[in-house]
């Protein structure tokens, strides 16, 4: 009987794993190395998750424009930045990314960079003040999204080459769950007092995330990736152009793409949220709130999640849908109903909290579904593609839902919810991603 390392005997616990036959659509020599690489991109996505946490656009950051004295309307630009700046570029970045036969490098790369302009952030909010000092930090976070695009395009086709099929759900949801313990304590430790925090504390805030960046990044990069296919690595330009065609041609993809399209409501709905409650107290314990509920809601959901989605991603889609839409459409009915209805400021972090478990649902149900759709290339392709399209979709729907804000951020929260429940009935049209198959034409 072979002899298991530690870390083999972990995963195996961990993964449930009883025997080779979960190792089918790997090679022999990247079976060997699934132990070690599962823990050390949990490990890595560990650091990001954290490091995202503590510079949120829609908590910390929306937080710290208005803090540096800035005006408030730039808190409008945060989310759509952060989200369409690292999925627009995605269709060049994935012809690009074809080329090389390992791809972990691009993630590494797109680590540090991310981590060198969360540094930027901390060093702008220490030295400015004021307009200048948002404009930087909005600047900077072009660069940060730009640069996660890169770690995007890249995370799915390195985990879809050492992580089987059957266990990269719970990978996902065990590292979202240890990030979210890890912000749950900080968040408990930092925003304990009533008083509004200096521009030192969001420094270090800002310092401690960057440095998150780059200590995934050196984890990453001790990864054992084995060579890929590299076809279709011709102008990436070109090759983007050629990509979109899967939309026409490849109706699961498709369809696929439809339903995330109208699931960005569980992303949207947070910042008016946020807004809402902004608007009953503006103090620090109720941005801590925030931060909590952020942190706690990746604690106790996201590996369930995950498990739930080795076993179907698609019915967590529709789950995580499902629950995002109830959540807007209640929070929206509540005040649009009853607008003079006195309800506690603390009534909207619960509510993020229950939206930030539908959204991680979503998006844990979502990734897992896309990487299991297809494999090698056709992956790559599948994930710049709707990446790119997504991240245009999200600024018309931003602009959209801000425009719709106008009447009343209810009436926003209205129509996000509205969206969710298309979402979720589109989801539930979706053939299940282990029995996706996916057309291999030009």
């Amino acid at each position: 009987m072979k002899h298991l390392t530690a870390t083999e005997r972990l995963y195996a616990l961990v993964a449930n794993e009883e025997d080779a036959r979960v190792c089918t659509d790997l090679s022999d020599a990247a079976c060997r190395e699934v132990p070690g690489n599962f823990f050390r991109i949990i490990i890595a996505s560990m650091f990001t998750k954290i490091g995202d946490l503590l510079i949120n656009p829609k908590t910390v950051l929306a937080w710290l424009i208005v803090a540096v004295g800035a005006p408030q309307a730039l808190v409008g630009v945060l989310v759509p930045i952060r989200e369409s700046g690292s999925l627009i570029p995605q269709l060049v970045i994935g012809a690009w990314v074809r080329r090389h036969p390992v791809r972990k490098w691009f993630w590494v790369m797109g680590a540090i960079l991310q981590g060198l302009a969360v540094l930027g952030m901390a060093l702008a909010v220490w030295l400015l003040e004021g307009l200048p000092a948002a404009l930087t930090v909005i600047g900077l976070l072009v660069v940060f999204s730009v640069s996660r695009g890169f770690c995007s395009v890249a995370m799915k086709d390195v985990q879809g080459k050492t992580v089987p099929k059957s266990r990269r759900g719970r990978l996902a949801g065990l590292a979202s769950t240890l990030s979210g313990v890890v912000a749950l304590i900080v968040g408990l430790l930092l925003f304990e007092g009533g008083a509004d925090p200096s521009m030192r504390f969001y420094s270090f805030l800002l310092l401690a995330a960057g440095l998150c960046w780059f200590v995934a990044a050196a984890v990453f990069a001790g990864l054992d990736e084995f060579e890929g296919e590299t076809a279709g690595g011709g102008n990436a330009l070109r090759e983007a152009v050629s990509s979109l065609g899967l939309l026409a041609r490849d109706a699961p993809f498709r369809n696929f793409v439809i339903a995330r399209a109208f699931l960005l409501a569980s992303a949207l709905g947070s910042p008016f949220v946020v807004v809402l409650a902004q608007q009953r107290g503006e103090s620090a314990v109720l941005l801590g709130g925030f931060v909590v509920a952020s942190g706690l809601a990746s604690a106790v959901s996201a590996s369930v999640w995950g498990f739930m989605a080795d076993a179907s991603s698609r019915q967590v889609m529709i789950l995580g849908g499902g629950l995002a839409a109830v959540v807007c459409l209640f929070v929206a009915g509540l005040t649009l109903l009853n607008p003079s209805w006195h309800v506690s400021a603390w009534f909207y972090p619960g509510a993020f909290f229950v939206l930030a478990i539908a959204h991680s649902g979503v998006r844990i149900g979502r990734k897992t579904y896309l990487v299991d759709m297809a494999e090698g290339n056709r992956r790559t392709d599948y994930t710049a593609v709707s990446n790119s399209v997504i991240g245009v979709l999200l600024l018309v729907t931003g602009g959209l839902s801000a425009g719709v804000a106008i009447l009343g951020t209810s009436w926003a929260l209205l129509l996000l919810g509205a969206m969710g429940l298309v979402g979720t009935a589109w989801s539930w049209r979706l053939p299940e991603g282990s029995h996706t198959t996916a057309p291999h034409g030009s």
